[in-house]
């Protein structure tokens, strides 16, 4: 039963885990020469950001109140990765029609407010739909999906067995 599991070792898991897949993509980067697209980078934010959640979490070791606070910000952010990979994926399964490379990420956050920055974003540059690297059969942005599903599962998972002992 994963309840059973201390939380503190699960947020530490869950950070190496994030480490790991940054780390892997970095590789990928530097090494193999595949450059990051705009979508491809706010997934790694989104990555970051449940490893930083599960670092932290597992270094204050927080009590049941605690736990559901960490819960809800990882949600928060494995939600949002998780809709940047499903909107590529899909953008890669159904690329657009007239395929024209944008301005990078950088560029869109520092020339344009938040809110215009965005929906450029998630329209996503002509590269977003190309799919450099592929393993099993699904891209990188196909298993950044899994990668997000599988964190939203077994946190709710986590909780839910909780709940059920606790009650």
């Amino acid at each position: 039963m994963l309840y059973r599991l201390p939380f503190r070792l699960l947020a530490l898991l869950l950070f190496a885990a994030c480490a790991a897949l940054l780390a892997f993509g970095l590789y990928l980067q530097h090494a193999q020469g595949i450059e990051p697209c705009p979508m491809c980078i706010m997934q790694r934010y989104a990555l970051a950001t449940c490893g930083l959640i599960g670092l932290l979490a597992g270094l204050h070791n927080p009590g049941r109140r605690g736990v559901s606070g960490y819960a809800l910000l990882l949600a928060i952010a494995a939600l949002a990765g998780l809709g940047v990979a499903a909107r590529q994926s899909w953008m890669q399964w159904f690329p657009p029609a007239v395929s024209e490379c944008g301005p990078g990420l950088e560029y869109m956050l520092e020339s344009f407010p938040l809110s215009a920055a965005l929906p450029m974003i998630f329209r996503g540059a002509g590269d977003c739909s190309v799919v450099d690297w592929s393993f099993l059969g699904l891209s990188i942005a196909n298993w950044s999906f899994v990668s997000f599903s599988a964190i939203l599962v077994t946190l709710a998972v986590y909780l839910w067995q909780r709940a059920r002992q606790a009650g």
